[in-house]
């Protein structure tokens, strides 16, 4: 249930503030990494907090351009003949994600394994982390919000720290990073928890110490000063209309070509399953334990990818960087989102120039500290102790998307952990036991269609003339396969001499307990 805003403000405020210095410059990387103007990632980011914010259930999930979608959005890009070609890509898949949420695709997020979800958000602070780091010590060879592993600069994740640390160190970057990290750790601990100050978001404080610091640098400390090269780099318009040339619509007269809707369709099928997939892991995070209606969320992202295409936006999905960062910055309600949306678009349009001051080095400082809490120690000794079942999914999830992409990673991951799914279900289910002339088969848990060896397995050890009490007590669902070869057995048992009974609530529904040997199973 959603809280009263009058309630919720004080945390929502600082809460969207925090989240637009996080979205700002992942906005403008997502855009210069998928080769399309810069400005195209900020209107994606206002949709996502605007639109998609007002449409979504979900209290916490924030949306906006996604790193997951830059090799297909650059491709389709490279593919059509236009940039206005591609917003009608964008807005069709907006409409196809509309449709899947009517058929109520949604559902299938709540089918991924906790392990997978846990080792994705795990896997995302560990990026966040080795990715921001070359940022910090003043090397920007990748973009903001990069989850490759092979770079577009033919570096790789590590590499580019050990070229960072080699050839590329800013005195002015690393202590502006240090600080801000200091800072931030800090004040987790200090924050007051009475008083004016517990409303002050430290990733703010953080953006005026790395403006400030830069400032100083310039007076005190030249040679340290960060250039251009390694601050925001946010549009500036020098009127209202060169502001709104920023904007596009949609190439209309594309809609027969059909690779529009090829790449729709793509659009539509992968960002679907990142928002469906983040989505899960906010609620996951949720100190409160709300759940998303997954189906609605389709709609909602639906819904701000046809004004995003509309608009001149890039596609838009959950993401779980923004996202993380909002839980952690305690909102509680979307109004956080919907107020990031809406700074993105006040700072742009009236203070670029003051945007443009902030260091990438502090805005590193505050995705390393978010990425931290992603991926504390204590994540990985708790999926230690539940088991290899749970621990082998987690690793592999961590590993496959630090050393791919996020989205191969998971559906590595998914692979992985359906797996492990499949194999305890293989364990057995069925116990048989014999004492003389009785015997009991009894079901420990639900039968499936996977199970039907098992079952004709202990069927078959029953001796003739013997009394069989088949137990299905303990199941809910028993697979109509498994009905057929209970029903066969009871009907050649008469043959053999043996009795069988059959006990559960299932049967009893159904059908009168069997007390003969003719009497057939019926299941509803």
């Amino acid at each position: 249930m959603s809280l009263p805003i009058a309630k919720t403000l004080r945390a929502d405020f600082p809460a969207s503030i925090v989240v637009f210095l996080v979205a700002l410059p992942l906005c403008l990387g997502v855009a210069l990494a998928s080769g399309a103007p810069l400005f195209s990632g900020v209107i994606a980011g206002i949709v996502g907090g605007i639109v998609v914010g007002a449409l979504s259930k979900s209290s916490l999930s924030v949306s906006g351009p996604a790193a997951g979608l830059t090799v297909i959005v650059f491709a389709a890009i490279e593919r059509l003949p236009s940039f206005e070609a591609f917003l009608l890509a964008v807005m069709l898949a907006g409409i196809i994600q509309v449709a899947l949420a009517a058929t109520r695709s949604g559902i299938a997020a709540e089918f991924v394994p906790s392990s997978v979800i846990t080792g994705m958000l795990a896997a995302i602070g560990l990026i966040l982390i080795l990715k921001q780091v070359p940022h910090a010590l003043g090397y920007d060879g990748d973009f903001e919000g990069s989850f490759e592993f092979a770079q577009a600069d033919g570096r790789n994740t590590f590499s580019a720290i050990a070229t960072a640390v080699r050839q590329h160190l800013s005195p002015g970057a690393i202590l502006i990073a240090f600080v801000s990290l200091a800072f931030l750790f800090w004040w987790d601990k200090a924050r007051p928890k009475e008083g004016p100050l517990r409303f002050v978001p430290g990733p703010l404080v953080v953006v005026l110490i790395g403006v400030g610091g830069n400032a100083l640098f310039g007076l005190i400390k030249p040679n340290w000063q960060l250039k251009a090269s390694h601050l925001v780099q946010v549009p500036i318009a020098k009127s209202f209309a060169e502001f709104t040339s920023f904007f596009a619509t949609p190439d209309f007269s594309q809609i027969s070509n059909s690779a529009v809707w090829t790449i729709a369709l793509t659009l539509a099928i992968v960002a679907s399953l990142e928002s469906l997939l983040s989505v899960k892991a906010v609620d996951e995070l949720d100190p409160q334990r709300r759940t998303t209606p997954k189906n609605w969320e389709m709609m909602a992202q639906g819904g701000g990818n046809i004004v995003s295409g509309l608009i001149g936006g890039l596609p838009i999905t959950s993401v779980i960087v923004r996202s993380s960062a909002n839980v952690d910055a305690g909102a509680q309600s979307k109004v956080s989102t919907m107020l990031h949306g809406a700074w993105l678009l006040l700072s742009v349009a009236f203070i670029p120039l003051l945007l443009n001051l902030i260091p990438l080095a502090a805005l590193a400082a505050v995705l390393i500290a978010t990425g931290y809490k992603l991926t504390k120690p204590k994540l990985f000794t708790d999926r230690y102790k539940q088991g290899w079942t749970q621990f082998v999914p987690f690793v592999v999830t961590i590993a496959a998307i630090l050393f791919t992409d996020l989205l191969i990673g998971i559906v590595i991951g998914l692979t992985v952990g359906f797996v492990f799914v499949v194999a305890r279900n293989f364990r057995s289910a069925i116990t048989f036991v014999c004492d003389g002339g009785d015997c009991l088969i009894r079901a420990r848990r639900n039968l499936y269609f996977i199970h039907k060896y098992e079952l004709q397995k202990e069927l078959g050890r029953v001796p003739n003339d013997a009394n069989l009490l088949i137990d299905l007590s303990s199941t809910s669902y028993v697979d109509l396969d498994n009905v057929d070869i209970i029903n066969a057995y009871i009907k050649g048992a008469a043959y053999r001499g043996i009795n069988v009974t059959v006990r559960g609530d299932i049967a009893e529904r159904s059908a009168p307990l069997i007390n003969a040997p003719t009497t057939e199973v019926r299941f509803a």
